[in-house]
């Protein structure tokens, strides 16, 4: 079997990204209302488990299920996933500059939804409200950091279309990640914009638990994997809770 090559990977991915961006922008807008809080309720979910004091054991409810009728987008004759038991990370301490009592406290990173992204702002109310601290992205010197923020605090314009904390906001680390996307598979590979930063980040803040959020209608059969992907541990759509792998 031949082994196609990095640039017939992503030439792969681009045409791919492509599809799912026009897939993706062709959405409803008022149907997307309600798969965000499908998703909202699927994400806070997943979440209290992770973040509760028994992690380990598989999560149920309704919630992790698979929806009796077809998924939109999906074939309802599509296997459904079967990750195995459940597994998270373990959760690193995150190194949190001038917040005090965060320190050994999971945080996490969410982001500013932009162009038709599934809208993670209400679960990130719904993890504030529980007392997580959160952050979100940006974009510094060609590499992504992360800043602290709660919502309705000020954000500013970071490039590329989205909003970010503003610039005196402290540094954080995350230990859990929602992670935005164009397409993905049930392996958890996932396309982004082309640009590295999540792969990258993924990679050097390992081990962390990322988490990407998604429309059913963005799954796709396999993504073009190149050797610099990281994959996701857990999609979450409006139609159900995937463990990837």
């Amino acid at each position: 079997m031949t082994t196609p090559s990095p640039d017939s990977s992503s030439s792969r991915k681009s045409a791919l990204r492509e599809a799912a961006l026009a897939r993706r922008d062709a959405l409803e807008i008022d149907d997307r209302l309600i798969w965000d809080e499908a998703i909202c309720e699927r994400a806070l979910a997943l979440l209290d488990h992770i973040l509760g004091p028994h992690p380990e054991e598989p999560p149920s409810g309704p919630a992790f299920g698979r929806p009796k009728d077809k998924l939109r987008g999906v074939s309802k004759d599509a296997p459904a996933h079967s990750g195995g038991s459940f597994e998270t990370r373990p959760l690193a301490a995150p190194q949190v500059e001038g917040v005090g009592s965060g320190q050994g406290i999971p945080i996490v990173s969410g982001y500013w939804p932009m162009r038709s992204e599934a809208d993670p702002r209400p679960i990130l109310e719904g993890l504030h409200a529980r007392g997580v601290p959160l952050c979100l992205p940006a974009i510094v010197d060609r590499r992504m950091i992360f800043r602290r923020w709660a919502p309705y605090e000020p954000i500013v314009p970071g490039g590329f279309g989205t909003l970010v904390p503003q610039p005196e906001q402290p540094l954080v680390m995350p230990t859990i990640l929602l992670v935005p996307l164009a397409a993905f598979d049930r392996r958890g590979y996932r396309i982004g914009y082309g640009k590295g930063y999540y792969d990258a980040l993924l990679a050097a803040l390992a081990p962390v638990v990322a988490i990407g959020i998604a429309y059913g209608a963005q799954e796709i059969a396999a993504v073009p994997e190149e050797r610099h992907d990281m994959r996701l541990d857990w999609v979450v759509t409006d139609g159900e809770t995937i463990r990837c792998g």
